[in-house]
C-alpha cells in the first residue's frame, strides 16, 4: 500500500511514528563503528531492526550516506530495499529542490517502479518557487508516492525567510499545497512543519485538514510528543520523527526499541 493508504487506515488516537536514520560521524563513533559506508550500513540495519513492528516509517537522511560518495549511495539503496521488504514505509529526507528537467531528473531517481532508489515518500524544498516542483509532484501522483514540502522548518535559521511577508511566506506555501490538493486530490502532498513551532503546526493542520505532516524536532531539538498531541483529534496525521534522540539510545536494539515505543 502507499503511504497515504497505510496512514489513512491507522487509528486516529496515536501519532504516527517515524524513525530517522542519521549515520553521523559522532553517532557512529559513539556506537563503536567506523566512520565509513560499512559503519553506516551496520548502524542503519540496527535502526531498521528496532523500527520493525514499532514504527510505520523510517526516514534515512540522504546527506549522511552521500558523504561517503558512491559507496554511500550503494549502502543507502540497499537499506531502502531492506526496509521496504520488512514492510516499513521509506521516506527519503533528501530536500530536493530545483527547476524544470532537473527536478524531474531527481524524481526519476526516487519515485516510481523504475527508480533506482524507489521510496514511498520524499522531502522537497519549494524555495525556488512552488511551481518549480510540478514535474516531481506529477511523477509522485502517477507513482502513488507522497511528497512532504518543507514549509515551516524546525531549525531557527529558517524563521527569517519563512516568516517574511504578509501573509507569511510559509503560509503562502500552505495555500499552494491546498491548491494542488484541490486540483489533483489529497493522496500526494503534505508538509513539513516542525514540532518546535506547535502553534504554527496547529494552523497548518487546520488549513490542510486532509494532509499528513512530517514534524521533525522531537528529541535533540527540544520538542516532545506531548507538545503536538493536543493539536488535532486525528493524531495519525502528525508524523513524529526522531533521529539523533533515538540513536543516542543505541547501540543495543532493545534500548532503541524501548525509546521508539515512548514516542
Amino acid at each position: 500500500m502507499t503511504l497515504f493508504e497505510t496512514l489513512s487506515k491507522a487509528p486516529c488516537d496515536a501519532l504516527t511514528r517515524c524513525v530517522g536514520i542519521d549515520p553521523t560521524q559522532d553517532t557512529l563513533t559513539a556506537w563503536g563503528l567506523d566512520d565509513t559506508a560499512t559503519g553506516a550500513q551496520k548502524f542503519a540495519l540496527t535502526m531498521l531492526e528496532a523500527a520493525h513492528n514499532n514504527a510505520s516509517i523510517v526516514k534515512p537522511q540522504v546527506a549522511y550516506f552521500e558523504r561517503f560518495g558512491a559507496e554511500g549511495y550503494r549502502v543507502l539503496t540497499d537499506i531502502i530495499k531492506e526496509a521496504r521488504s520488512m514492510g516499513l514505509l521509506v521516506l527519503a529526507d533528501a530536500k530536493r529542490g530545483d527547476i524544470g528537467s532537473t527536478i524531474d531528473a531527481y524524481s526519476q531517481a526516487w519515485l516510481g517502479d523504475k527508480a533506482p532508489m524507489q521510496v514511498d515518500a520524499i522531502t522537497v524544498t519549494p524555495y525556488l518557487g512552488f511551481g518549480s516542483l510540478k514535474p516531481l509532484l506529477e511523477r509522485a501522483h502517477d507513482a502513488g508516492a507522497y511528497v512532504f514540502v518543507v514549509t515551516r522548518s524546525s531549525n531557527p535559521e529558517g524563521t527569517v525567510l519563512q516568516e517574511h511577508g504578509s501573509p507569511k511566506l510559509w503560509q503562502t506555501i500552505l495555500d499552494d499545497i491546498g491548491t494542488w490538493e484541490a486540483i489533483h486530490g489529497n493522496k500526494t502532498i503534505g508538509a513539513v512543519v516542525g514540532a518546535t513551532v506547535p502553534s504554527d503546526l496547529k494552523y497548518a493542520l487546520e488549513q490542510l485538514p486532509n494532509a499528513y505532516f512530517l514534524t521533525p524536532g522531537i528529541g535533540k531539538q527540544g520538542a516532545k510528543p506531548e507538545d503536538v498531541k493536543a493539536l488535532t483529534p486525528d493524531l495519525k496525521r502528525i508524523i513524529v520523527s526522531s533521529s539523533r534522540g533515538l540513536a543516542a539510545e543505541g547501540p543495543e536494539v532493545t534500548d532503541i526499541r524501548a525509546a521508539i515505543t515512548k514516542i
